[in-house]
């Protein structure tokens, strides 16, 4: 759960790879940073925290060059300190060399395990370090060919921008499982990030995304791709960043964020509905396109019934232990002359846990609904990913430990409904989803061997 951007042949890099991960911040809050290089030397400033409130004018003014990488963090692995923050930058006999990564390697212990007994040490949890600390012992004799033979190594999901003193290097891994897009602004400068978004807001145009397994250089103004690395089966694209985590203005894996998951509605309407509701609501914001769908399809009108705070961010102060319980209503609030006296459908895009899908319901029941038909836009979360989205342990899905009769009950709703992976599929564009990884949602993991998830998990009480 990260967002990355570079740039490269443009004189304010570091003020665009701001602004790139401000349209990224949805995909990282925990901390950021940015490396640039004058083309003699690399700069980094990287802190705990959003990223307006990290760079300033007199932080920029410090990061000179015409090339930057920028990366916004949610941890997925290594913990939440400075220490993990990234890019990662080093120095090494080859120079020195930046790295951000979104994705999530699942081998990443094994390799540190057997570099440590080989005596490298290591100054963060992250996994990404693994991949730096490959490439320094790669005897390869140029730079592209040390990062090949580094990933080579590695199992698991990546997207990678790396930084030189002269070269920008762009890696997506095979299965292709997180997106990276290329884009190119008027002066000829080339832009990479996660999401099409970031390109929108600095007005690059969108060249194309980057192929599985695909490595780009670009040097001296000169861009050059190649495919170094063995092809897979299949693709393995994310299926969860059009359900919940790209933002919907995005164009993701060759499709409209915004309309999927309208799709995803529509497609909910047909196989969950809810006859004899008043009203279709959204738990906000990102349950608002399915819920449009779903109210298109169904004929029942759409309104707003819940409002989103947007000033509470990942940490905040509470001043006193007894008023924690207010928990979501710092977040979300019930629009009671909208839900008094109806029979309300409310449409989200997943429930993992389940103790907000609980607060929320009885929320809009106290603000004088008489009905609430719970609606998820994605299947039932079963199972952990280990491709780069934080999702708890599989004791702790209540998807995996409790009947959907079971789920109703503890989340105090009416009815309750999910699309099925089949209504998934269509929605995406892939009926047979023969090109997405859908692990966390089906148990079938692509790569790595997570035997110990298979069993089934231990009874949990409601």
């Amino acid at each position: 759960m990260c967002g990355i951007f570079g740039i490269v042949g443009h004189a304010e890099a570091s003020n665009l790879t701001y602004l790139g991960l401000h349209a990224l911040q949805h995909r990282g809050q925990e901390s950021a940073g940015i490396v640039a290089s004058d083309g003699m030397a690399l700069r980094a400033h990287r802190q705990m925290g959003l990223v307006a409130d990290i760079f300033d004018v007199p932080v920029l003014a410090g990061l000179p060059g015409q090339a930057a990488i920028g990366h916004v963090r949610y941890s997925t692995a290594g913990g939440s300190a400075l220490k993990n923050a990234q890019p990662l930058f080093v120095q090494y006999a080859g120079g020195q060399c930046a790295i951000a990564h979104n994705g999530n390697l699942v081998n990443a212990a094994e390799l540190k395990q057997q570099l440590e007994a080989d005596g490298a040490i290591f100054q963060s949890d992250a996994d990404t370090e693994v991949i730096l600390h490959l490439l320094a012992r790669s005897k390869q004799p140029t730079f592209e060919q040390k990062i090949v033979e580094a990933l080579r190594k590695v199992t698991g999901a990546y997207s990678l921008l790396v930084l030189t003193e002269n070269k920008l290097v762009a890696v997506r891994d095979p299965h292709g499982i997180r997106p990276l897009v290329l884009g190119r602004m008027k002066e000829g400068a080339y832009v990479l990030a996660s999401e099409s978004t970031a390109l929108d807001l600095i007005e690059a145009e969108i060249v194309r995304e980057l192929e599985p397994g695909e490595l780009l250089v670009v040097e001296n103004g000169l861009m050059r791709t190649s495919k170094p690395f063995a092809e897979p089966p299949r693709q393995a694209r994310c299926i969860f960043e059009h359900v919940y985590f790209a933002r919907p203005d995005s164009t993701l894996f060759g499709s409209n964020v915004y309309e999927v998951r309208k799709e995803l509605g529509r497609q909910l309407a047909k196989e969950q509905p809810a006859p004899g509701a008043d009203l279709v609501i959204a738990v906000p914001d990102s349950g608002v396109p399915a819920a449009i769908g779903f109210s298109q399809a169904s004929g029942i009108p759409y309104d707003v019934g819940l409002i989103r705070s947007h000033y509470v961010g990942r940490t905040f102060i509470e001043p006193q232990q007894s008023i924690r319980h207010f928990g979501v209503k710092l977040k979300l609030s019930a629009v009671r002359q909208v839900l008094k006296g109806k029979r309300v459908v409310v449409v989200d895009d997943s429930i993992v846990r389940g103790t907000t899908s609980r607060k929320i319901v009885k929320m809009i029941k106290a603000a004088g609904a008489v009905e609430v038909h719970l609606r998820i836009s994605s299947p039932p979360t079963k199972w952990p990913c280990y491709y780069g989205i934080d999702t708890p342990s599989r004791q702790e899905l209540i998807a995996a430990t409790h009947t959907l009769e079971e789920i109703a009950t503890y989340v105090t709703a009416d009815s309750l409904g999910y699309i099925s992976q089949e209504g998934l599929g269509r929605a995406v564009g892939d009926p047979e989803r023969g090109s997405f990884c859908t692990a966390c949602f089906s148990g079938k993991y692509l790569i790595g061997d997570f035997g110990e998830e298979r069993s089934e998990p231990s009874k949990l009480t409601a």
